[in-house]
């Protein structure tokens, strides 16, 4: 009784100290130094990766490529802890509304990341998606920029220090299948094909120009410089292409090829040590909310049950006789609804896709105070790319504006990209979606690096995305049914992302289960449900962020239009929205 009595007397000591308060005068200085003290501690971090750098436009350790050792996991936890420790003696009296909203936000995404370094192995370094075998192709291309002589210079030497990343993407490899965590099966045909796709063509074979060196050429040969400097350059990016570059490659694919031999077909995490509480954490960092496995699964067979039903009145407008799934036949396969697979089908399509995003260019001043300044460009997938990226994605612009905002379109294969979808696909990609979203954030001023230049989260990011595709339609937009059927078609495939998301993850379904399910539920190809059920498996998670997101938006909007009635402005509500940056749902 007598340490209760202590115990409480304590807190009610603690309960009668007087705050201190802090005048507007000393709010404004403390929150510019920890604003200041935010940007070196940010600056620190972009300066342990390389290619982080390059995506920011800043061209330090431009001849250097990232560094993929456990010690320099194991050195970025401890500075993890640091930060966290300097953060916490910080007072939320000491700074103004947004840096404490900044703290609060470090403070959160810290003790998540410290916490979950238990399962830094769980993850896969290369699978269909992406991965260490085909990361460095596609910065080099699209991120590393050659002006001057010495950014030629540092591209062969990032071309040589390839070896080196792959090196230490084997030894990441290994390490997880130690520890038995391995891709399924299916995974390896698709890696080890994108990783022989990379070493094919001049100067590995007699064959054109590979991507990388036709990217050099290309690049060196626009440079202010004498023709014989331009000839040593090349052939100094054949020599590094031939020779540790594709050594590099080649000490891959035999890795690839050995482990795959050892590889099962069990594909949730379930099959993993502590997989079940690994899941926990993906959807909780995924989503940010605390919704269980079960609910986000019985939130996505509602949705399900919705847009069926929607889909069954457009079928009634375009008088189509027969069922649901005879509906999504036709979708699938009348030529109507598709450009030629030629060049000038998918020329078409881009032509078309500007046009989209021109006529809702037009309307944005109706929808957004806060505009961004970045461009925005239109561009096809490159070749060397296309057969395993996503059917479209958007890339931010370089925040001093050296690069435009990207919408990609992949034009691989026509018969995946329906004219039907492509007004939803570009206002999710482009506007009022990803393009709004991400190049407001970077320009947002009087915010520290780490809101505007940070990763963010997928809940906000997606669920932004989703929202922006049905934007339109409360404008008018989507008057052709079969498009209205094509945005809803997409909302639908987020919708079963949330059910077989958990299946397969929580509740053991299998690989071909979750095809099924989206075959039966879906209008779209069979290519894709297969895609997306694989995508599911190595990306867990990472799917249910799209709806959670948009659901929260629509819950938000509805608040604050029931709060203010006929004061409402959906400007104002996109500028709450967005100019504070990514932020969790939470």
């Amino acid at each position: 009784m007598k340490y209760l009595l202590m115990f409480f007397a304590g807190i009610m000591l603690f309960a009668c100290k007087t705050e201190k308060t802090y005048t507007t005068e000393e709010i404004s200085t403390f929150t510019s130094e920890f604003n200041t003290w935010l940007d070196e501690a940010f600056d620190e971090q972009v300066l342990q990766s390389p290619m982080t750098q390059t995506y920011l436009g800043v061209k330090q350790d431009y001849d250097k490529l990232d560094d993929m050792t456990e010690a320099f996991y194991d050195a970025q936890l401890e500075q993890s802890k640091d930060l966290l420790s300097a953060l916490k003696k910080w007072e939320n009296g000491q700074l103004d509304e947004q840096a404490q909203i900044t703290r609060k936000l470090m403070i959160s995404d810290l003790e998540r990341n410290i916490s979950n370094d238990k399962f830094r192995h769980f993850n896969y370094p290369a699978h269909q998606m992406w991965g260490v075998h085909d990361r460095i192709p596609s910065f080099m291309i699209n991120m590393h920029k050659v002006t001057e002589k010495s950014d030629a210079e540092a591209y062969v030497a990032r071309l040589k220090d390839t070896k080196r990343f792959l090196q230490e993407g084997i030894a990441q490899m290994k390490l997880r299948e130690e520890k038995g965590v391995m891709p399924p099966q299916f995974v390896y045909p698709h890696i080890i094909g994108a990783a022989e796709n990379v070493i094919q063509g001049a100067p590995f074979d007699d064959g054109e120009d590979s991507p990388l060196l036709a990217d050099f050429k290309r690049k060196v040969n626009d440079l202010d410089i004498a023709s014989a400097e331009k000839i040593a350059l090349i052939d100094e990016c054949k020599v590094a292409l031939g020779i540790d570059f594709q050594e590099g490659y080649d000490e891959l694919i035999a890795f690839l090829k050995d482990q795959a031999t050892r590889a099962t077909t069990d594909d949730g995490v379930w099959k993993l040590d502590n997989g079940d509480a690994y899941y926990k954490s993906r959807l909780k960092a995924m989503t940010t909310t605390d919704m269980t496995a079960d609910e986000i699964h019985e939130t996505g067979l509602k949705e399900i049950e919705r847009i069926h039903g929607e889909m069954r009145d457009i079928m009634k407008q375009v008088g189509f006789e027969g069922d649901l799934q005879e509906f999504f036949e036709f979708m699938r396969t009348d030529k109507q609804f598709y450009y030629s697979s030629d060049q000038k089908g998918k020329d078409a399509y881009l032509t078309k896709t500007n046009e989209i995003i021109d006529g809702m260019r037009d309307q944005l001043d109706g929808l957004f105070i806060t505009k961004p300044k970045a461009e925005l460009v239109v561009k096809a997938v490159e070749p060397f790319r296309e057969k395993a990226a996503g059917k479209a994605f958007y890339q931010g612009p370089a925040p001093d504006g050296s690069r435009p905002g990207t919408y990609y379109a992949n034009l691989y294969d026509m018969t995946q990209m329906p004219t039907y979808q492509m007004e939803a696909l570009a206002y999710h990609e482009a506007l009022p979606g990803h393009h709004m979203q991400i190049a407001i954030k970077q320009e947002l001023e009087g915010l520290p690096k780490f809101r505007t230049q940070g990763g963010g989260y997928t809940a906000y990011s997606e669920g932004w995305g989703l929202y922006s595709e049905l934007v339109p339609k409360e404008l008018g937009f989507y008057s052709d049914p079969y498009s209205d059927f094509g945005r809803l078609a997409m909302e639908l495939w987020r919708c079963c992302r949330l059910v077989v998301d958990t299946g397969i993850h929580a509740k053991k379904w299998t690989r071909e289960e979750g095809i099924a399910f989206y075959k039966e539920n879906t209008p779209n190809p069979e290519d894709d449900c297969v895609k997306m059920v694989e995508r599911h498996i190595v990306m867990p998670g990472q799917a249910t962020a799209y709806k959670i997101g948009q659901l929260k938006i629509l819950e938000l909007r509805a608040k604050a239009k029931d709060a203010l009635g006929e004061a409402f402005d959906i400007r104002e509500f996109h500028d709450v929205v967005l100019t504070s940056g990514a932020v969790p749902l939470d």
